[in-house]
């Protein structure tokens, strides 16, 4: 009978996965879209905060477009959770992120905040190249699991997409 549950509870999330993707398509910008994709991430996932964090190749960078409590984030390419997913090019979960070498206190510090758990996904283009990360912390429910990977890297298929067209047609301007 639990069986049956889950599945119903998958059917509704890649439901609303679906849902978002059509609206998705209706932000002409990334300024437009990345709070809707933050939301959905949270409410999809049952977290707390989420942060957005795109690659600047030139300086080896990766900065927030959102950051859910705090202004901005800037980190290398290679710092924190955020770039060890980028670096892997993988999502990775860490549910004890304060005994985890990768994790940086620093924000949590700076702003009181206290982390729990962490779900990090890079956003990868057509090429199979990171292009940022997605990152969602606190899981409301408890620890981020395998089920959650398994929506967020279907999620992370939306975005991926939009956010290299958004990153591609923002150079064709400059």
């Amino acid at each position: 009978m639990a069986t049956i549950g889950v599945m119903y509870k998958n059917i509704k999330s890649f439901t609303k996965i679906a849902e978002f993707g059509r609206k998705l398509l209706s932000r002409p910008s990334l300024e437009l879209a990345i709070p809707m994709i933050s939301t959905y991430a949270k409410e999809l996932l049952e977290a707390d905060r989420c942060s957005v964090f795109i690659y600047d190749k030139p300086k080896k960078r990766l900065w927030t477009v959102l950051a859910d409590g705090v202004k901005e984030i800037e980190i290398a390419e290679d710092q924190g959770i955020a770039g060890a997913a980028f670096q892997v090019k993988k999502a990775l979960i860490v549910n004890d992120p304060y005994s985890d070498d990768r994790f940086s206190s620093k924000i949590d510090h700076e702003t009181g905040y206290m982390t729990k758990n962490i779900i990090a996904i890079p956003i990868l283009n057509a090429f199979n190249e990171p292009i940022g990360v997605l990152q969602l912390l606190n899981k409301s429910s408890g620890d981020f699991d395998e089920d959650d990977r398994r929506l967020l890297t279907f999620f992370n298929h939306y975005i991926s997409g939009y956010v290299e067209l958004a990153n591609y047609f923002s150079e064709e301007k400059v």
